[in-house]
């Protein structure tokens, strides 16, 4: 009789179990005999001379007591997990193995759930995307995002955090490997050390893009700021995408909120532009203010950022509304429509005149002018206060206006000319006469290379 294939245990054949002087059946006996021949067979050897012909079925056993073990250290070895899954167990304490990675392309907003435990997910475009509570995804839990097409911008649930912060954005072309500690969620760090590694070696100031433009849609009260970057000493921001801040509110973070720093907008005024950086996690947004300087800007509401670089200006007009222009590289702009400024006298004696260009910083105006005068051989010179007081004709500062050569006639000219931080040129003739300008724009350099 063979062994029992379920339990295992084996019964020898009845009648081989002899008394003295019993006459011997060779029938049961060659029957035990066969048995023993054939278990022996099955048997497997301990020097490992022979293999195994058919699966082994080992206990389920526990981490404490593997189903198969060794001899030396038996709590060492497999066992049987709940679910069918296979344990492995080293001094009795089970061994966690990563899931197998999966990658995955995305173009646009995704929530990570518990089985991207592991996975690479590589978004083509900007995205946002949501995290599942940290208790639900457990510790351990751990995910890569590649920005490759656009910021993707890290959102945990609730109110958990993500490195200390409420978000955390990947720019483009930067990945972040994210950790779950059960309760929060954490980076490798790699953002913030390359930003810490571009702020602390960076040198000079510069910006690279960012240009303005009135939006199309509401251009007496909006303004586009294209992509691009900017940097001041050891401070840097970047912008993958065009953003839009209006006049006609106080500030709020990003694009389409208000943007004055402080009080409301106001005819005949001065709004200058600074990129904002946001500390948590170094997102581009920008403020407007009547300061020219960084130090004068009303900071209340910009809790968490850093004021990276002037990086443009806008005037509205006596109407309250943004004077139309056009914003070229390296900072030119021209306004829409030509702004007359003047038609009056001029003389001998020198005086300041006041233009319409950006006030409280020095620019250079693009000026055009008529002159005209009951005198012939007179011309009339406007230039940079910065000059001091000159005498217009060709025995002195000459003229940039022409000359009179039939009385009452007339002479145009046309200069570029630095104004004083007043928005005021200087204008002079060589006689009395009547004097028309234009400004057609003004370079207000604030270091755009592109």
């Amino acid at each position: 009789m063979p062994r029992n294939p379920s339990t295992g245990v084996y019964s020898k054949p009845a009648g081989t179990t002899p008394s003295v002087g019993q006459l011997i059946d060779p029938v049961p006996w060659n029957a035990l005999t066969t048995d023993l021949g054939n278990e022996i067979t099955n048997s497997l050897p301990r020097d490992g001379s022979a293999p195994m012909v058919a699966p082994l079925k080992a206990a389920s056993g526990t981490a404490s007591a593997p189903g198969i073990g060794f001899a030396s250290i038996p709590q060492t070895g497999l066992y049987l997990k709940g679910g069918g899954l296979l344990g492995f167990t080293q001094n009795g304490v089970d061994v966690t193995f990563d899931h197998a990675m999966v990658y995955a392309a995305k173009s646009g907003d995704y929530t990570a759930v518990a089985a991207d435990d592991n996975a690479v997910h590589r978004f083509t475009a900007a995205a946002t995307v949501t995290l599942t509570a940290a208790a639900t995804l457990g510790a351990s839990w751990h995910y890569v995002v590649i920005a490759d097409g656009g910021d993707v911008t890290i959102d945990p649930n609730g109110s958990e955090t993500i490195d200390g912060a409420t978000t955390l954005v990947v720019p483009n072309g930067y990945s972040a490997v994210i950790i779950c500690s059960g309760s929060a969620f954490f980076t490798n760090k790699v953002v913030a050390r390359l930003q810490q590694k571009a702020d602390s070696s960076a040198v000079g100031s510069f910006i690279d893009g960012l240009t303005l433009s009135n939006n199309v849609a509401n251009p007496n009260t909006h303004i586009d700021f294209a992509a691009g970057s900017a940097r001041s000493g050891s401070s840097f921001v970047s912008s993958a995408s065009t953003m839009t801040k209006r006049l006609n509110g106080t500030w709020a973070v990003g694009t389409g909120n208000g943007a004055l720093d402080a009080g409301t907008i106001g005819a005949n005024a001065t709004y200058f532009a600074y990129a904002l950086r946001k500390d948590s996690d170094l997102s581009f947004d920008v403020v407007f203010s009547t300061s020219a300087t960084i130090g004068g800007v009303t900071t209340t509401l910009l809790t968490g950022y850093t004021i990276v670089k002037q990086i443009g200006v806008v005037m509205t007009d006596g109407s309250s509304v943004i004077r139309q222009f056009v914003m070229y590289p390296r900072d030119g702009y021209v306004y829409v429509t030509p702004i007359k400024e003047v038609t009056g006298a001029i003389s001998t004696t020198s005086v300041l005149l006041a233009i319409t260009v950006p006030n409280g910083v020095k620019v250079k105006a693009n000026l055009r002018f008529m002159f005209t005068s009951a005198a012939t051989t007179a011309s009339a010179l406007l230039s940079d206060p910065a000059q001091g007081v000159l005498v217009a004709g060709g025995n002195d500062s000459g003229g940039n206006v022409g000359t009179i050569q039939v009385a009452s006639g007339f002479a145009v000219g046309a200069d570029e000319i630095w104004t004083n931080t007043s928005r005021q040129i200087r204008q002079v003739s060589g006689a009395s006469g009547t004097i028309f300008v234009w400004t057609d724009g003004f370079h207000f350099p604030c270091g755009r290379i592109a």
